[in-house]
């Protein structure tokens, strides 16, 4: 008998256990606003940027600006040091001359000297060439008179020849005198001294380095009197009053962007601080950075005040989609069941089961396009851990 009374009151207890409210944690459907967005990491570029490299290996005579300064169109940044820079030049203006002489005279068939002694001796060659004409005639005509033999007349003869040999050899020497190869080889070198003497002047031009446009010195890795080797980086200006943003976002997100979404970029240098853009481009393709596989886009960003700083990282919030009065409920509170979401409704004390339909989704929110209304009040979890459905008897808290 106490063992049977015993039993029976453990029953009991667990009835009146089981028959208690379970304590649930609720949320109301709010009308409210909704985005989808996609957070990323993104680096701060100049739009408008400009980089002064050392041409040749020298060393650095005058800095005449400052990390940061404020620079104008055409202002004088820096010096090098350009002796040798100026002796290169006047050795290839030398060269590049005597080869524009040497082509010339090639293409006139000689030097001044040799042009005028070919003329002489083609003036000549012709003079010589019409009397050997008339002396023959004149023999000819003597001949038929038997006043000359025709040993005369056959010397005659050789002698024309001669002189019309003489003649064309001096005409073909005053137009053909150089071969086309010669012609050819005449020419490269004036190219060679041309390009030798182009690339001195880009050197001078070089060696004093003014500013392009407006904007600021942002990097200046070159120190007064130091030396430079060539292709190392003078100096950097931008006009950072429009900086460019280059974020990197992760692949299975790339499909959501369209040019145009909004975004929002954050420094941790400024906390609270948020600069609005849009989304300028959006990837044309997928790469590798680092352990990510990443998609690039670029927007521009009004700077005026000049806070973001080239090369920075900062924080990108691209909003993906954005739907405003809606109604919208934790994502907690929805519940999937055969690929079909629902959610438990709380209708006095008791749970009651509710398909509904969804749209926008993001990491806490689910917007329901169908089955409740603004107001209503869902159950999220239990607070004790007990499972709950639809029927559960419950306590909201």
């Amino acid at each position: 008998m106490l063992v049977l009374l015993a039993a029976v009151g453990i029953l009991a207890a667990f009835v009146s256990r089981h028959d208690d409210p379970v304590p649930v944690r609720t949320a109301v459907v709010e009308k409210t606003s909704i985005r989808s967005t996609v957070s990323t990491n993104g680096k701060i570029e100049p739009v408008n940027n400009f980089e002064a490299h050392a041409p040749a290996p020298t060393s650095v005579r005058r800095v005449f600006v400052k990390e940061g300064e404020s620079v104008k169109k055409g202002q004088l940044l820096l010096v090098l040091d350009d002796a040798e820079a100026r002796a290169q030049a006047a050795r290839a203006q030398t060269q590049l001359r005597t080869a524009q002489a040497d082509l010339s005279a090639a293409e006139r068939g000689g030097t001044q000297e040799e042009v005028l002694s070919l003329d002489a001796q083609l003036a000549k060659a012709s003079t010589d060439r019409d009397s050997a004409q008339r002396n023959l005639d004149a023999l000819k005509k003597l001949e038929q008179k038997g006043a000359a033999s025709a040993g005369e007349v056959h010397e005659a003869e050789d002698t024309l020849t001669r002189a019309e040999a003489q003649l064309k050899f001096l005409q073909q020497k005053q137009t053909k005198r150089y071969s086309n190869a010669e012609l050819a080889r005449v020419d490269a070198q004036r190219s060679e001294a041309q390009a030798t003497y182009d690339a001195a002047q880009d050197v001078l031009a070089k060696s004093n380095v003014r500013a392009p446009f407006d904007g600021i010195v942002y990097s200046l890795p070159a120190k007064q009197g130091g030396f430079v080797n060539a292709g190392d980086l003078l100096l950097q200006v931008a006009d950072l009053r429009k900086v460019q943003v280059r974020a990197f976002v992760d692949e299975p997100d790339v499909g959501r962007l369209i040019p145009g979404d909004p975004i929002e970029i954050t420094w941790d240098a400024i906390p609270g601080r948020i600069w609005q853009a849009t989304l300028s481009a959006v990837p044309s393709t997928v790469k590798l950075r680092g352990s990510r596989n990443v998609g690039e886009t670029t927007s521009i960003v009004d700077n005026k005040d000049l806070k973001l700083l080239p090369n920075i990282n900062v924080g990108v919030t691209i909003v993906a989609s954005e739907h405003n009065n809606v109604l919208v409920v934790p994502r907690e509170a929805v519940r999937v069941d055969d690929s079909k979401p629902y959610v438990l409704k709380v209708e006095g004390h008791e749970l009651k089961r509710r398909n509904v339909e969804t749209s926008l989704t993001n990491l806490t929110q689910v917007e329901l396009t169908h089955g409740l209304s603004a107001k209503d009040v869902v159950a999220i979890s239990s607070s004790n851990g007990k499972p709950i459905g639809d029927g559960t008897q419950v306590s909201s808290r």
